[in-house]
């Protein structure tokens, strides 16, 4: 993903698994057809360029402590943002999940 903002300390870059989950939200939400939709689904990529400045200013997950979560959107439409920061100065976001789904296991990831 890239941001138009000036230096950037981190690269952040989607698996397929996230992309997928990203088109399927899309669609979910029916952001095609919706501005209130298509500008929660906008917010939600700003926040993920968020990281390219501070990612680990988010908490790390209660499923495996080598990866963080970023919490987006209002209750009853928050979604975590599962990701890990990998040396080189990388952001690998990994999944995207409802936040009142259960906890997810590493089947979930692929």
């Amino acid at each position: 993903m890239r941001s138009s903002r000036g230096a950037i300390a981190y690269v952040v870059n989607l698996t397929a698994r996230a992309e997928r989950d990203l088109e399927y939200l899309y669609f979910e939400i029916n952001a095609a057809h919706s501005i209130p939709a298509l500008e929660w689904y906008r917010g939600l990529k700003q926040a993920i360029l968020t990281l390219q400045a501070r990612p680990n200013r988010c908490p790390v997950t209660p499923e495996d402590p080598r990866l963080r979560h970023l919490l987006y959107g209002k209750r009853p439409h928050v979604y975590r943002v599962i990701y890990r920061v990998v040396r080189g100065k990388r952001v690998e976001v990994l999944h995207f999940r409802h936040g009142a789904r259960r906890r997810f296991t590493r089947p979930d990831m692929a």
